[in-house]
């Protein structure tokens, strides 16, 4: 592919802006920088707090440990640690740098400052609204469609700044990346003829944050121990790559400070597209050269397959992170672009079944699954088997299948959506 092509330097875009450092599970970190950054135009410690929130935020932030409040679950408090500790200019580790002395205050802050939590009815579906009170004095920042797009910032009820929800951060919105030009035959010739100095860094970081992370949830006891409960049944490689992307689930879901490089937004999704392209790659004894050339076809496809779905769902985003990783492996053992359109259409056919009901112990073992089915994806093709056209929701050709895919997940799955929500907010 032409270094100098739209194409070329689109993907490179997509993967610097996508393929960043975030600590803990994005949800409660994205309302924890909202917090900081409404406390930073306060001025001063709040009172109070009222947190609205839309549906996913709520079904993501609820049963989630937040890291670096001693165990702590929860809207409040990860808003709570956003106000009193938080660094806003950090972004998706706005909590990762917090003050010993401050973190000891938490629970007296905690139990001393009401926190409001309200529905957010939005036309979005990643939103929150945070809004912080000291005596007459008040500040309000809005975050939406984006982990880091603060679309709304208010002193006093003067408004300070106001965007379209559509333009990310402090981008003009005709700068942002065209993701519909991510397609499976352009991303595998760019993964093959990629100059990696264009990419070194962002794959370097993933491989270091990741594993260090899948380690840790190997060592310690994290949530349901999934990554070592899977290694107590065989150690091959299928089931080390597995464990291996569970075991980083592990840890982050339960609080775990170390960061992770996340992909569409969220971190699990970037554990279970990297670490078990990883393990293959280990496995295989390939080159440094073809690790990052498998990482960029399995982020990047993972990316595409997440585009027409959206940030948050009912959809369990381990299922496109799954294929992705899938597709890598199989290109590891010598498949081209018809085996990884395979793949993916096998693997999605499979689990597009898997309803996210937030984040929690639980996504470890979803992602072992996705992990699976993808790799199984690949076998099944490897073997002479395959879902044709006509076969469910799959149709003829990869971009059709994982456009009916997609919209299943966002369109076909927003009552479910709903009904999930509904559920986990009714009392127990």
């Amino acid at each position: 592919m032409d270094r100098d092509s739209l194409v070329y330097r689109t993907y490179c875009q997509i993967l610097q802006r996508e393929l960043i450092s975030a600590m803990g599970c994005t949800e409660p970190i994205a309302l924890a920088y909202c917090a900081a950054t409404a406390r930073r135009v306060l001025g001063k410690l709040p009172e109070r707090i009222t947190v609205e929130a839309s549906g996913n935020i709520i079904k993501n932030v609820k049963s989630v440990v937040v890291p670096n409040t001693g165990g702590r679950r929860g809207i409040a408090a990860a808003a709570c640690a956003g106000v009193l500790y938080g660094d806003e200019k950090a972004e998706l580790e706005v909590i990762s740098k917090a003050d010993p002395q401050r973190k000891e205050k938490l629970g007296e802050y905690m139990e001393n400052t009401p926190v409001e939590v309200r529905p957010l009815v939005s036309d979005y579906i990643l939103d929150m609204c945070v809004t912080v009170f000291a005596g007459e004095e008040s500040a309000k920042v809005r975050i939406a469609n984006e982990h880091t797009n603060i679309i709304l910032i208010e002193h006093n009820g003067e408004i300070i700044m106001h965007k379209d929800p559509q333009t990310e951060e402090n981008t003009e919105a005709e700068d942002l990346p065209d993701y519909n030009l991510l397609t499976v035959r352009d991303i595998y010739d760019f993964a093959l003829t990629c100059d990696l100095e264009d990419v070194r860094d962002i794959l370097e970081n993933q491989i270091e944050k990741n594993t260090a992370i899948a380690d840790e949830g190997l060592r310690n006891d994290y949530g349901a121990n999934i990554g070592k409960v899977l290694l107590k049944t065989d150690s091959s490689v299928r089931t080390r790559a597995r464990a291996y992307a569970a075991a980083g689930s592990d840890a982050r879901m339960n609080g775990c400070e170390l960061p992770v490089v996340i992909n569409s937004g969220s971190g699990n999704q970037g554990l279970t597209a990297s670490l078990p392209v990883i393990v293959y790659a280990r496995e295989l004894g390939v080159s440094e050269e073809k690790l990052y050339r498998a990482l960029l076809i399995s982020n990047l496809i993972t990316l595409h397959l997440k585009t027409g779905i959206g940030r948050l769902s009912a959809y369990c985003g381990a299922v496109s992170a799954g294929a992705g990783a899938g597709s890598a492996i199989a290109w590891l053992h010598g498949g081209d672009e018809k085996d990884i359109s395979h793949t993916i259409v096998n693997a999605l056919a499979v689990t597009s079944g898997i309803v996210c009901d937030g984040a929690k112990s639980s996504c470890a073992a979803k992602i072992s699954a996705a992990v699976d089915t993808g790799i199984f994806g690949y076998e099944m093709y490897r073997n002479g088997q395959q879902f044709y056209g006509g076969d469910g929701l799959v149709v003829k050709g990869v971009e059709k299948s994982i456009d009916r895919f997609a919209r299943l997940a966002r369109v076909g799955m927003k009552e479910t959506d709903r009904e999930i929500i509904l559920m986990m907010t009714e009392e127990e």
